[in-house]
């Protein structure tokens, strides 16, 4: 198991335990986090599970798909260079600690 490390957009932290293998977006669902909509599923169709990945781990996920970089030019928060869809980084054994951001909205 790995810890995924959630700000929320109210600036509370929550610490959750996930399997390496899973995305970032499964941990959130799994773990009840707020504001990770994720309303199309997972299959990268709606930017509704937008997150800012700290910038130390940024680095450790393959580059945004065209479909993705579309999609976070449209999300209702605003892009930052960290940007990503949750449902696009999965998480490898050597992310444990990772700290993502919740948007403060989502549509």
């Amino acid at each position: 198991m790995l810890t995924v490390n959630f700000i929320l957009a109210d600036g509370s932290r929550r610490a959750v335990q996930i399997a390496p293998g899973r995305t970032v977006k499964e941990a959130a669902e799994d773990n009840l986090i707020r504001g990770i909509l994720a309303l199309c599923g997972g299959s990268c169709t709606c930017g509704t599970c937008h997150v800012y990945v700290g910038e130390q781990w940024a680095a450790r996920f393959a580059p945004p798909s065209i479909d993705e970089d579309a999609l976070l030019d449209g999300a209702a928060a605003e892009r930052r260079d960290t940007s990503r869809l949750s449902c696009q980084l999965p998480l490898a054994e050597d992310m444990d600690g990772i700290m993502v951001t919740v948007p403060d909205q989502q549509q």
